[in-house]
């Protein structure tokens, strides 16, 4: 079989481990898909950010902690997209305080 581009172990990987992380993508996508339609929601805004958080975290600990997983571009790439949202999601932050804050003086 031919050698797997993330993980120089490719026999440490089984289905069940596949299809677990699999699940999780899914379920991080629909999370990330809802904040989208209600950006305003700051509990769903907060798990959103914490799905990137994880992802980083995790694809961070297979490559310095665990060695499972080399540096390539199919690893880079996740690394890249959590860094950059993480980003994009504490700076969007500061936006959704301020509109609260102008609410509450509207309403004052």
């Amino acid at each position: 079989s031919p050698p797997s581009m993330l993980s120089p172990f490719p026999c440490a990987v089984n289905g069940l481990q596949a299809r677990t992380f699999g699940v999780w993508t899914l379920l991080s996508s629909v999370i990330r898909c809802l904040c989208a339609i209600d950006i305003r929601n700051r509990t769903l805004y907060y798990i959103t950010l914490f799905t990137f958080c994880l992802a980083l975290a995790h694809f961070l600990s297979e490559v310095f902690i665990y060695h499972t997983a080399a540096l390539t571009i199919g690893v880079m790439a996740p690394l890249m997209v959590a860094s950059f949202s993480m980003l994009g999601m504490l700076i969007g932050l500061q936006y959704l305080e301020v509109e609260e804050l102008s609410k509450k003086k509207k309403k004052n």
